[in-house]
């Protein structure tokens, strides 16, 4: 079974990237976009501006898609996960939902956290950020 789910890529004006600490699971402890489940009937544009809401207590205004990726799940699921450039309008930084923790990260800072498995690989592969 396919799940879609999307991402949010946001960066500040000093460039640096917005991550959550994962609070469950998949993932639980571990640093990602924020983002999740598309739901029925919403769009993904609708499921960025949600999903950064409830974890990240911003508002964003989404760009463009920026990559696809599959990530295998529990019971042999596998989330299409599509991730997209944003921007933030608005709120207060502050861990909500199942975000553990949210904070603004260097890119150079990306290699010292435990992130999501392909994370890294794939913002880099996308161009997002420099090379390793």
């Amino acid at each position: 079974m396919r799940v879609n789910c999307v991402g949010a890529v946001i960066f500040d004006g000093s460039g640096r990237m917005l991550l959550v600490r994962r609070g469950r699971p998949p993932g639980e402890g571990l640093w990602s976009v924020p983002g999740g489940r598309v739901e029925p009937g919403e769009s993904d544009a609708e499921a960025v501006v949600r999903e950064v809401l409830e974890e990240t207590g911003l508002t964003v205004v989404p760009g463009r898609l920026v990559g696809t990726v599959d990530r295998p799940g529990p019971g042999g699921v596998v989330y299409e996960i599509r991730d997209y450039l944003a921007e933030v309008a608005g709120g207060t930084l502050a861990a909500g939902d199942d975000a553990a923790d949210a904070r603004w990260v260097a890119p150079a800072e990306l290699v010292r956290l435990p992130l999501t498995p392909g994370l890294l690989d794939a913002l880099t592969e996308w161009a997002v950020i420099g090379t390793r």
